[in-house]
């Protein structure tokens, strides 16, 4: 019998990107760590599962090695002491991780994800999530990524990828969701 709450995911919600704005990076949603914090107090108040997930960094020039200031967690998304933390090494949750059995064990079929960014570590994750059969929702307002040049050196902005990534998610992998529609989503269960 599945378990009757879903999970929240939160993946890599960590310094490197504060780092990364601050050198120059721009990116799209400012507000996705504040909904990220909603989300996680919604989650809270209802007793639901929680998982975070961080990314060690391997390369030498990784902003996420486990000795460096971009390793830890951002002060909005720390987690509390019964909530587990998932290290990673690769860009899905569910590779090298017990991720996937920490679900299957307490009968959790259905997985909010929310985090950075939006199509590396969180795209990833949400597909393998969708192709293990969970039910993933993404939570197109609690995710972010940053602008990019493609490999012909056209520019991408961030908000044109990240709405690519939303389309190519959206009903093949999961549904694609709002902090708001969650928080009400959560409350309904609770009565």
């Amino acid at each position: 019998m599945p378990h009757s709450l879903p999970a929240l995911i939160v993946v890599d919600v960590q310094r490197a990107f504060d780092e990364w704005e601050a050198a120059g990076e721009r990116r799209n949603n400012p507000d996705a760590v504040a909904h990220i914090a909603e989300l996680l107090k919604a989650f809270r108040a209802s007793d639901a599962p929680i998982f975070h997930i961080r990314h060690e960094g391997t390369k030498p020039t990784s902003s996420f090695r486990p000795e460096s200031s971009g390793y830890a967690v951002k002060d909005e998304a720390r987690e509390q002491a019964s909530e587990p933390v998932i290290v990673k090494r690769v860009n899905s949750a569910f590779i090298g991780t017990d991720l996937e059995s920490r679900l299957r064990a307490s009968n959790i079929g259905t997985l909010v994800i929310c985090g950075a960014t939006t199509n590396h570590c969180v795209e990833t994750t949400t597909r393998m999530a969708g192709n293990l059969g969970f039910d993933a929702r993404l939570v197109r307002d609690a995710t972010w990524t940053f602008d990019r040049i493609g490999p012909d050196g056209d520019a991408h902005s961030a908000e044109a990828i990240h709405a690519m990534t939303l389309s190519d998610l959206n009903g093949e992998f999961a549904r694609i969701v709002t902090t708001n529609d969650v928080i009400a989503s959560l409350a309904a269960l609770r009565q």
